[in-house]
């Protein structure tokens, strides 16, 4: 196959035709800013409120609680810095699990040197969150539990509603990461009793460098970044115009294609874990077996590198992940294979690809052809395979 086999969508996703589309008249002929008062300009405004109603329809939210940020990371940061700052008469710990984003537990770790109280919570061999554990962890001075949606890496889906239900129990703000979930799972915020909620544009084919947080009427939160009175005031800055006309066209798409696109990507999904199990030796699915994004697939392969498994899968047109994008150029194993129990050797050899509307079965098969390929190669160049192989007197893989 000559073409690029992108299978990379977990961190970034292509921007849609229909959404460059979208955005284009915004960058050249109305280009004014929306906070000035002549008509040229605040035209813009409409358009902004427009994209927000249509952003907020997708959860079941009302518009004015639709707030635009620059991406998930800033929509991550201002969630639980702001909930810290609102609600410090009150407590001063926070709730969250072990396989977070590294938007959240490096923000986690800020607030710690603030005097903040973390308590991070253990997820099980599927890299679901331990609801005993977390009920168990629940303190008077407990302010926000914050658990993502589905993990980026793994795929696993948690039991949001659960957790949401749990922490309107007991009086405290429930905040999900949802930037893998967003425009590929159905979610209603008052149905799961999601208080704030991250999302991002580039994970659903729309721009990058905008996204929005989601914060429910009535909560104290303040201003995350200061200036002019943009967004109700809650987040200054001029209004990025274009990003949000792509975010709301973007969010348009995914919803009315979701059920068929969700169908598409579990048919190939389920294709590629079951012939990869059956094919391939020595391999681990992880994350939930069903229970997952319907277009994430991560396997760990024994007795090699995940490094050298990328380059080899470039070499033959394959684009494909070790984990998260954030953290590519960390030689550590990733934190959310430890937190599911596997050892740093196993989690080594990861392998994430995350697929789209757009791929095909005859791209599956091809991709599972040259994985074969590929493991059976790094294997016969592998002093650890070898030593397996000969204490264990099996014949080495063809």
């Amino acid at each position: 196959m000559n073409k690029v086999i992108y299978l990379d969508n977990a961190a970034t996703t292509k921007t849609k035709p229909e959404v460059v589309e979208a955005m284009l008249p915004y960058f050249t002929e109305k280009f004014g800013n929306p906070s000035s008062v002549y008509s040229f300009a605040s035209q813009n405004r409409t358009v902004v409120e427009d994209a927000r109603a249509a952003i907020a329809k997708t959860l079941g939210a009302a518009e004015k609680d639709i707030y635009f940020t620059a991406g998930g990371s800033e929509s991550d940061n201002w969630a639980l810095k702001a909930t810290v700052e609102a609600y410090k008469e009150k407590g001063n710990h926070i709730i969250t699990s072990k396989i977070e984003h590294h938007a959240i537990l490096h923000t986690c770790e800020y607030l710690e040197k603030q005097g903040v109280e973390v308590t991070y919570i253990d997820v099980d061999e599927n890299g679901v969150i331990k609801l005993d554990e977390l009920k168990k962890a629940i303190r008077p001075t407990t302010i926000l539990i914050s658990v993502m949606f589905a993990n980026n890496e793994i795929g696993t889906i948690q039991p949001i509603k659960e957790i949401g239900e749990i922490a309107k129990e007991h009086g405290i703000l429930f905040h999900t990461d949802a930037v893998q979930a967003y425009g590929h799972l159905p979610i209603n915020v008052d149905e799961m009793h999601i208080d704030m909620l991250s999302a991002s544009g580039h994970k659903l084919n729309g721009p990058k460098g905008i996204g929005f947080l989601y914060i429910r009427k009535g909560l104290k939160l303040r201003s995350f970044v200061h200036g002019g009175s943009q967004e109700r005031r809650r987040r200054a800055g001029t209004e990025n115009v274009p990003g949000i006309i792509g975010l709301g066209k973007a969010a348009e798409i995914a919803a009315a294609t979701m059920e068929e696109r969700i169908q598409h990507e579990i048919k190939l999904r389920d294709h590629l874990i079951d012939r990869i199990l059956k094919e391939v030796s020595y391999v681990r699915l992880n994350g939930h077996r069903t229970d997952r994004l319907p277009n994430n697939v991560n396997f760990s392969f024994q007795f090699i590198e995940g490094e050298s498994l990328l380059i080899m899968l470039d070499q033959k047109g394959i684009c494909a992940s070790s984990g998260s994008a954030c953290t590519s150029g960390s030689l550590d194993p990733s934190h959310v294979l430890l937190a599911i129990g596997l050892p740093h050797e196993i989690a080594h050899g990861s392998l994430r690809l995350t697929l789209s509307d757009e791929t095909t079965m005859e791209e599956i098969d091809f991709v599972v052809e040259a994985l074969k390929e590929i493991v059976a190669r790094l294997r016969s160049m592998s002093p650890l395979y070898e030593d397996f192989v000969a204490k264990n007197n099996i014949p080495q893989e063809a």
